[in-house]
């Protein structure tokens, strides 16, 4: 198996991420590609398409997409007024996992964020999920803060 290319995700990458999310019991938050869920899912597309602070990317091995991930842009005005980006449903397909592609896909958006004025990266990661807590750690990511979450 080859290196996967990473790129911006198309409108046609939209079934295959979902899938990616699907392939995941904890992190899907009921995730399902079908035809009552597909408007919401292109909608959410779109707005992240529109936005100048969000960015969708896919990692591509052939005609399979294996990876996704989305950074988030957050202007903040401690630390001097720095920008900091949240990456967030990091996903590589399940058969491909331990192969390098995560820890491509971080590097790639690592590099990305730097290059657009981002000074810090930042992510969450369900506190059951002890292997990717060693991956991050592996990648240098350091635990810092406790993170809470509330449905509305």
């Amino acid at each position: 198996m080859s290196a996967p290319s990473i790129r911006e995700a198309l409108a046609g990458d939209l079934e295959a991420i979902i899938h990616l999310h699907e392939e995941d019991e904890l992190g899907s938050h009921g995730d399902v590609w079908s035809a009552e869920t597909q408007p919401a899912y292109e909608a959410a597309f779109e707005a992240i398409q529109r936005s100048p602070d969000n960015r969708l990317f896919v990692a591509v091995d052939g005609d399979e997409i294996v990876g996704t991930f989305q950074l988030t842009f957050i202007p903040n005005l401690t630390g001097r007024g720095t920008t900091r980006v949240k990456v967030e449903s990091v996903k590589v397909r399940a058969v491909r996992r331990s192969g390098g592609i995560g820890a491509q896909m971080i590097a790639f958006a690592e590099d990305f964020a730097r290059t657009h004025g981002a000074a810090a990266m930042e992510l969450t990661s369900n506190k059951s999920r002890k292997d990717a807590h060693r991956f991050y750690e592996r990648l240098g990511f350091a635990r810092s803060h406790e993170g809470f979450k509330k449905k509305l």
